[in-house]
C-alpha cells in the first residue's frame, strides 16, 4: 500500500505551512546501507535527538510520517531547562527571537483573584522561567537545522510499517508516496508521539493513570491586551465545577482551554456553534469581548502513564511514545526534550566505542525513574484541575471556598511547573562520600545551573557535547597539575575549564578559563582553589571532590560511561 501523506497546506489564520517534498532515498533504488540511527517521528523530541547526535558525529535518518509540521499550538510551553538543552545544542536563538517569555500567573475562582503564581528566577539567569511558542515553531525551527546538518536525512513523507531486530541491528519497513522499502540501523529510536505504532508492534502497555476529565484546546486570533501570563478560571458561571485556561502566544494568537461537562462528547464539544459560545464566553469572563477568529481546535484527555522501560533491544522510545504527561505543568515536551538529551549522548558513546553496554540502560533506569515523580507530581494538579470521583470533587471545592477567605490552601492551586531532574540515584554517579563533604552547591545527579560569569558570558557557553571537569582556583593550586594531565590521558573526550580565581594570571594547559570575579560562581558551587566538578555531556554533575586525585577522575570517568578503564 503506497503512503499517501496530505500535500494541502494545513489551514492557518497565522502560520504558513509549507509542504516539504519526498524525495526518493538509495534504498527504493535498490541501495542496502546500514545507517547509525534511524529515528521514527519529525516532532521536538525526535529531531532534537538527530540534533544531538549530529552534535557527536553520528549520522542518522529521521522518518516523518507527515510532509509538514503538525497543525495547532499543542505542546507551546518551553521551561526554562528546555531552553538551555537547546542552548547546547546550539539552536535557541530563533526561539528566543519569537517566544514570548513569562513567570508567573493568575488564578481566580468566582471572579475573584484567589491566588497569584511566581515561578522562580534569580538575576543573572540567562532564560526566563517559561517562553511561549507554537509547536508548528518549534518543529520549524529544529527542521530547518535538521535539513541543513549534513549527518541529519530528514525524509518527509515516510511511514513505518514494519520493525524487527536482532542482536546486530534493527530493521524498519518504510511506506512512502514512491513505494516501499526496508531501512536498516544500528539502532532505533521510537519518537513518534502518544500513538506511537512501534509500541504497539511490539505491544508495550503503558502503567499509570488515564483521567475521565476531557478538555478543549482552542487556538484563536485576537488581538486582547492583557500581559504574558497563565490565567486559570475555577467554577465559571458558564462552565460550573470546571475551569478555563487563558494563555497568550505569538502572532496574536491565543490560546483557551476548558473542562468538558462530564456526559458531553468530543463531537459535541467541537461542534462550531457551541465552540463559538464558550469562546465568546471566555473572552467576556476576562473582560474583552472583542472580534475573533478560529484558528484550531482539538479534544484531549489527561493522562499519568509511563513504559516500565524505554530501552528494548535496540530501540529505545522517548516523549509521548515512551510516556503521557498531563497538560497541566507543561510537562509533555518538556519531559520528552530531557529525555532526548539524556539519550543522545549516550547512544553516541555506544555507537563510538566509548560507552559500555549498561549505558543505555542507564537511560531507561534514569529517565523512568524522572518519570515517575514527574507522573506522582502531575497527578495532584490533574486531581485538583480535573478531580476523578465525587469525593474529590467535595475536597477541591472546599478548598476553593476558603481561598476566598483565607491562606492556607492558596498552595493547592500551583500547577507544579516542569523542572529538571536531579539523577541523584544515577549508577552513572561517583564518590558519594566526595560529594557529601560539600556544603552547597549541585550535587552528582542534578544539572549545572547556567550561571552569568564575570566577562558577560554564561556557564552553558562554555561548557559543549563532550565531558567536562570544572576546576577552581589558579590554576597552581597543588594538584591540579597532576589532575591536568590525567585529564589529557583519557580516552573519553574530556574537556577542563578553569573558573580563575580573581586578580591571579592565565594559566596554561586548559580548553577554557574564566576569571571568577568576587569568587561568584565558587561560592554558588562550595568550591575551594583545587575543586573540581565532572559534568556529564547532558551538563549533569556526575562527581565533585574538594580535592580530587587523578585516580578519582579516571574511575569517575569510566563510571559515568558504564565502562572500564
Amino acid at each position: 500500500m503506497v503512503h499517501c501523506p496530505d500535500t494541502s497546506p494545513r489551514p492557518s489564520t497565522f502560520y504558513d505551512y509549507r509542504v516539504h517534498p519526498f524525495r526518493a532515498p538509495d534504498e527504493l533504488r535498490g541501495g542496502a546501507e546500514r545507517h547509525s540511527v534511524a529515528i521514527v517521528g519529525a516532532g521536538p523530541t525526535g529531531l532534537l535527538t538527530a540534533i544531538g547526535l549530529a552534535q557527536h558525529g553520528v549520522h542518522s535518518v529521521v522518518l516523518a510520517q507527515d510532509v509538514q509540521v503538525s497543525h495547532g499550538s499543542r505542546a507551546a510551553v518551553l521551561v526554562r531547562r528546555s531552553m538551555e538543552i537547546l542552548q547546547r545544542r546550539g539552536v535557541v536563538d530563533p526561539f528566543a527571537g519569537k517566544g514570548l517569555p513569562w513567570s508567573g500567573g493568575r488564578s481566580f475562582y468566582r471572579g475573584q483573584e484567589v491566588y497569584r503564581m511566581t515561578m522562580p528566577h534569580e538575576e543573572g539567569q540567562r532564560h526566563p522561567p517559561a517562553t511561549n511558542v507554537q509547536q508548528q515553531y518549534i518543529e520549524e525551527f529544529l527542521s530547518d537545522v535538521a535539513e541543513r546538518e549534513p549527518l541529519i536525512d530528514l525524509r518527509w513523507g515516510s511511514r513505518v510499517t514494519s520493525f524487527e531486530q536482532d542482536g546486530e541491528e534493527a530493521r524498519l519497513g518504510v511506506d512512502t508516496p514512491e513505494g516501499a522499502y526496508m531501512l536498516r540501523a544500528s539502532y532505533a529510536v521510537a519518537a513518534d508521539g502518544g500513538r506511537s505504532d512501534l509500541r504497539r508492534m511490539l505491544g508495550l502497555r503503558m502503567e499509570g493513570r488515564a483521567y475521565s476529565g476531557r478538555f478543549v484546546i482552542a487556538d484563536i486570533r485576537i488581538d486582547l491586551p492583557l500581559p504574558t501570563e497563565r490565567l486559570c478560571y475555577f467554577d465559571p458561571d458558564w462552565n460550573p465545577g470546571n475551569n478555563v485556561l487563558v494563555h497568550r502566544m505569538p502572532d496574536s494568537l491565543w490560546r483557551i482551554d476548558f473542562r468538558l461537562p462530564d456526559d458531553e462528547t468530543p463531537e459535541q464539544a467541537l461542534e462550531p456553534e457551541l465552540l463559538r459560545q464558550r469562546i465568546e464566553l471566555t473572552l467576556r469572563m476576562v473582560g474583552h469581548p472583542l472580534p475573533w477568529t478560529l484558528d484550531w481546535a482539538t479534544v484531549y484527555s489527561a493522562s499519568a502513564l509511563t513504559l516500565p522501560r524505554y530501552v528494548h533491544g535496540r530501540l529505545a522510545f522517548v516523549g509521548d511514545a515512551a510516556h503521557l504527561l498531563p497538560i497541566f505543568g507543561v510537562r509533555g515536551a518538556n519531559t520528552g526534550i530531557q529525555d532526548s538529551d539524556n539519550l543522545a549522548w549516550k547512544l553516541a558513546y555506544v555507537l563510538r566505542g566509548l560507552g559500555g553496554p549498561g549505558l543505555l540502560e542507564s537511560y531507561s533506569d534514569e529517565r523512568v525513574e524522572a518519570v515517575r515523580e514527574i507522573c506522582e507530581e502531575a497527578g495532584k494538579s490533574t486531581r485538583f484541575m480535573t478531580p476523578p470521583s465525587r469525593g474529590y470533587r467535595l475536597m477541591r471545592d472546599a478548598a476553593l471556598s476558603f481561598t476566598l477567605s483565607e491562606a492556607f490552601t492558596k498552595d493547592l492551586l500551583h500547577w507544579r511547573t516542569a523542572r529538571p531532574h536531579d539523577y541523584r540515584t544515577s549508577l552513572l554517579n561517583s564518590d558519594p562520600a566526595a560529594d557529601a563533604a560539600f556544603t552547597s552547591g549541585p550535587r552528582f545527579g542534578a544539572p549545572v545551573p547556567d550561571i552569568r560569569l564575570a566577562d558577560g558570558s554564561h556557564l552553558l557557553d562554555h561548557l559543549g557535547p563532550d565531558f567536562h571537569l570544572i576546576c577552581f582556583g589558579d590554576g597552581d593550586t597543588q594538584g591540579m597539575g597532576d589532575l591536568l594531565k590525567a585529564a589529557r590521558r583519557s580516552r573519553i573526550p574530556l574537556r577542563v575549564l578553569l573558573l580563575r580565581r580573581e586578580g591571579t594570571p592565565p594559566a596554561t594547559g586548559y580548553d577554557a578559563q574564566v576569571e571568577d570575579t568576587g569568587s561568584n560562581v565558587a561560592d554558588r558551587f562550595g568550591a575551594l582553589p583545587g575543586t573540581a566538578y565532572l559534568v556529564r555531556p547532558d551538563g549533569h554533575v556526575c562527581a565533585r571532590w574538594l580535592r580530587p586525585e587523578p585516580a578519582a577522575l579516571k574511575q569517575a570517568l569510566a563510571v559515568a560511561c558504564a565502562a572500564q578503564e
